[in-house]
């Protein structure tokens, strides 16, 4: 039998087999240099892709990882994103207990400022601070304790939206300004200058240091520098740097020429911040089914790099949907469902709640091995890679508790956790986990900005009013029973026949199990009881009327 490649043939001469090698190498580079600039046929199966999909009523982002859906967003028509905008706003009222104020910014609800995100704040500890040359480190002397007497009610402030407005509760604001751009932070009310820690190449953070020390930055603003900065050159941190400060002289003016309340500036729209804040080095092309938005992404991208632009394809969708053509439209179907198959056979279960969101682990029909602690941690390892993925996808934050399948040996707990951590990185909300606990649960917080997928796209049901249940039929003739006796007893002298509308469900219970008891309560009413189904009534439904005058007497 022939050898399976060129590599291992023993008989191909030596400087052949160099040869073969080395254009295996340029081959290898050739590729490399063509998915870098864009060149060849877009495939969304293969690295990392952003497939935009532009309809009259919805536009949907989705981020590919080797043709595995990682994130997925909606911006509907008419819809207001207003996490990242800064309002000039007035304070209503202050709560000294809940140590808050409500800020009126316009909106049906006044937004929620707390104490602490009224003082100047420091640092993120996920941030290296830099101190620049010849400007001294202030030392920060407001506490919350002086906030009342800076802003008192009634008095004008200048916010940002930090969280936006979820279920029954307003937006969450600051006063701590930042304006993102594509490499640069500007924080224009804070003299800090800093560089994100997942740059974690020294010398990288030592070129880093010395841009920062360069750049011009007005006196009393501070910039951070992003993730994505990493081996970019100087010049397009000025560019950067310059577009933001413009950026902000325009939201002064507003400031300034605008009436309380008002929005001074509002985050670009799901396009935009894709273009911004998606598209990096790691992205090998973004797809698009509409040529005008296809444009604008490229006219965002080649504001910062001439490479990224070419690396946004416009894919016509007259013959096939683009999310169906990729492939990505069951995996955006599954986002929703409640329960999620893991490759080995075993299976998670999420439920939301408005405390916090539970998620359970179970084995399923992973029995693929004899040795029980390895099947459970393959399946607790395969969980916690999908549960960090679904937290992404489905955008869901708060309190999350995961529910493992409990592990004998500490060394297969940490196996689990650090591959949660891992994977979390990839999130760019931010995230904090704990040590599992002794009995098998994993405790964690995620930034939650908006509303999760599931509340977004979805309404609570009109009949369960959200329970994700109804009443069983033999529940419904329990109440059905009981009102009628009620009616009978109130109605003795006045009503003759009655008429009961129920569902077809509860129907065939009375015809089947109740049949007797309906009857003793007929010997007990001076009438006769008639029984009519409506398979349209929600089974929790039914009418009680009195058959003379079609009047009805009761109704549930």
């Amino acid at each position: 039998m022939a050898p399976s490649s060129p590599e291992h043939n023993p008989y191909l001469n030596p400087n052949i087999l160099t040869t073969i090698k080395q254009s295996n190498i340029i081959t290898n580079m050739i590729q490399r240099i063509k998915r870098l600039l864009g060149i060849g046929r877009p495939d969304p199966s293969r690295g990392n892709s952003i497939i935009v999909n532009v309809e009259k009523l919805e536009r949907r982002v989705a981020l590919l990882e080797d043709g595995v859906l990682e994130e997925y967003t909606v911006e509907r028509e008419g819809d207001q994103n207003i996490v990242g905008g800064i309002f000039k706003g007035r304070v209503r009222n202050i709560e000294p207990g809940l140590k808050a104020m409500f800020v009126d910014i316009g909106l049906d609800k006044n937004a929620f400022l707390h104490f602490w995100d009224a003082i100047p704040a420091a640092l993120d500890a996920g941030l290296e601070e830099i101190q620049r040359e010849g400007r001294a480190k202030k030392q920060k002397k407001i506490s919350s304790k002086d906030i009342p007497d800076i802003y008192p009610a009634g008095s004008e402030i200048v916010i940002q939206v930090s969280k936006g407005p979820i279920g029954t509760k307003g937006p969450r604001v600051t006063t701590n300004i930042s304006l993102a751009g594509r490499y640069l932070v500007l924080m224009p009310y804070t003299e800090q200058f800093g560089i994100s820690r997942k740059i974690e190449d020294p010398a990288e953070r030592q070129r880093l240091r010395k841009i920062v020390q360069k750049l011009t930055v007005p006196e009393g603003m501070g910039i951070i520098m992003r993730t994505v900065a990493q081996g970019t050159r100087a010049r397009h941190f000025v560019r950067d740097l310059a577009m933001l400060l413009e950026q902000w002289d325009q939201i002064e003016d507003n400031r300034v020429n605008s009436q309380t309340p008002a929005c001074i500036f509002q985050e670009p729209g799901l396009i935009g911040r894709t273009a911004r804040d998606f598209l990096t080095d790691e992205i090998d092309q973004v797809l698009c089914d509409d040529a005008e938005t296809t444009e604008k992404i490229r006219e965002i991208a080649g504001k910062v790099s001439r490479r990224a632009k070419r690396r946004v394809h416009h894919v016509p969708s007259a013959t096939q949907p683009l999310f169906e053509r990729v492939g990505i439209q069951k995996q955006i179907d599954e986002a929703f469902s409640r329960q999620v198959w893991l490759p080995c056979g075993g299976y998670i279960v999420i439920d939301e709640t408005e405390a916090l969101i539970a998620i359970d682990v179970n084995t399923g029909r992973n029995r693929g091995s004899k040795d029980v602690d390895k099947m459970i941690l393959e399946t607790n390892l395969e969980a916690a890679q999908e549960v960090a993925r679904q937290l992404r996808l489905r955008n869901i934050g708060g309190l999350v508790v995961v529910d493992l399948i409990d592990m004998r040996h500490r060394r297969d707990q940490q196996a689990v956790y650090k591959i949660m951590r891992d994977r979390l990185k990839k999130d760019k909300a931010k995230t904090q986990v704990l040590q599992i606990s002794p009995i098998g649960l994993m405790e964690m917080t995620r930034q939650r900005l908006n509303e999760s997928l599931r509340d977004s796209m979805y309404e609570p049901c009109p009949y369960c009013q959200g329970r994700a249940r109804v009443k069983t039929p033999m529940t419904m003739s329990v109440e059905i029973q009981r009102r009628l006796n009620l009616v009978i007893q109130k109605h003795h002298d006045e009503v003759g026949d009655i008429v009961i509308v129920v569902n077809s469900d509860v129907l065939n219970r009375f015809k089947s199990e109740d049949s007797k008891l309906l009857v003793e309560l007929e010997r007990s009413h001076s009438g006769r009881l008639t029984f009519r189904s409506d398979p349209s009534l929600n089974r929790e439904r039914f009418a009680i009327i009195d058959a003379a005058t079609e009047k009805t007497i009761d109704q549930g």
